[in-house]
């Protein structure tokens, strides 16, 4: 059995301390309808609760920190208006495993571009860097928003399989962010193999994956953006990166999956490419109280044998 320190797997709805904890921590400063591919899809343009929002599927530069922060303010800069923009894993350097050599400090270049983008653009920015603080090294996720407020969540499953954990320093905490009256849970690449630690508690609305996950393994991705989506009940926006890198190739796959596990919108495959794209939280709420699953789910508690 595995412990997560500071997390509670009991399967309830939080108590309003328990949410107070658990909400944006740490927090830093200072009409219509109309269809739009398969299921939980028709947008109401006029809802308070529809956000807007744009996945970017960048062909990550090996080790190169400016171009891809050239190559994410163009696709941001050619795609105005959305409430949300969404980058791969890693989108400054690709999945390096010597972050001794590319690792930017906490506050670095690639940090301080997404303070300014979102500040410049009106909207939140989210996607991983690596990033060193400490003398430690992490694979960190941060969710900027427009105020200069954000959100910082390190990579807890780390990729044994290609040395990360002996890299980098995993994290020790799940992080929920409200954002817009809309909650996601953010998680990082390996961290969409672990059911248990994913599981919703009544707490979110969106998962958002942010990726290098390479195309010998494309079958288990599109299948765990959709499991996710639908054991959830919730939408999933998965970021995977495109082109080649040391490790091998990626095909991207980068798509918006609605509760029933079917894509809203898709990437091209293989490419740098955008999508823009909505997700209806009223849409989202009338499901699930039709079909109240969360509600059913199992209580347990896992701990760590000692």
């Amino acid at each position: 059995m595995y412990l997560y320190p500071n997390l509670d797997f009991r399967i309830k709805r939080p108590t309003l301390q328990e949410e107070n904890l658990q909400r944006i921590t740490p927090r830093h400063k200072k009409q219509k309808e109309s269809t739009n591919r398969q299921g939980l899809c028709k947008i109401r343009r006029q809802s308070e609760k529809a956000m807007k929002i744009t996945l970017i599927q960048t062909d990550i530069k090996w080790c190169s920190p400016q171009e891809n922060l050239q190559q994410a303010e163009a696709a941001i800069k050619a795609n105005p208006g959305s409430e949300l923009y969404i980058l791969p894993e890693m989108f400054t350097t690709g999945f390096c495993m010597n972050p001794k050599e590319i690792a930017e400090p906490q506050g670095g270049a690639g940090f301080r571009w997404m303070l300014d983008a979102a500040r410049r653009y009106g909207a939140a920015i989210a996607g991983s860097i690596a990033t060193e603080e400490g003398g430690k090294y992490y694979n960190r996720f941060y969710f900027v928003e427009p105020s200069g407020e954000y959100t910082q969540y390190d990579k807890v499953h780390l990729f044994t399989y290609s040395g990360e954990d002996k890299a980098y320093t995993k994290g020790t905490e799940r992080k929920i962010i409200e954002y817009r009256g809309i909650k996601i849970l953010p998680i990082i690449c390996y961290d969409l193999r672990f059911p248990v630690f994913i599981r919703n508690r009544e707490e979110y609305d969106l998962i958002i994956c942010v990726a290098n996950w390479p195309a010998v393994r494309n079958k288990p991705w599109r299948t765990l953006i959709k499991a996710r989506a639908i054991e959830n009940q919730c939408y999933v926006a998965a970021v995977n990166r495109a082109g080649k890198d040391e490790w091998g190739e990626y095909t991207g796959d980068t798509k918006l999956i609605n509760p029933y596990g079917e894509p809203v919108a898709e990437c091209k495959q293989g490419v740098a490419d955008t999508i823009n794209t909505e997700i209806d939280i009223e849409a989202l709420e009338n499901f699930r109280k039709k079909f109240p699953v969360l509600e059913d789910a199992d209580n347990f508690t896992l701990n760590k044998d000692e």
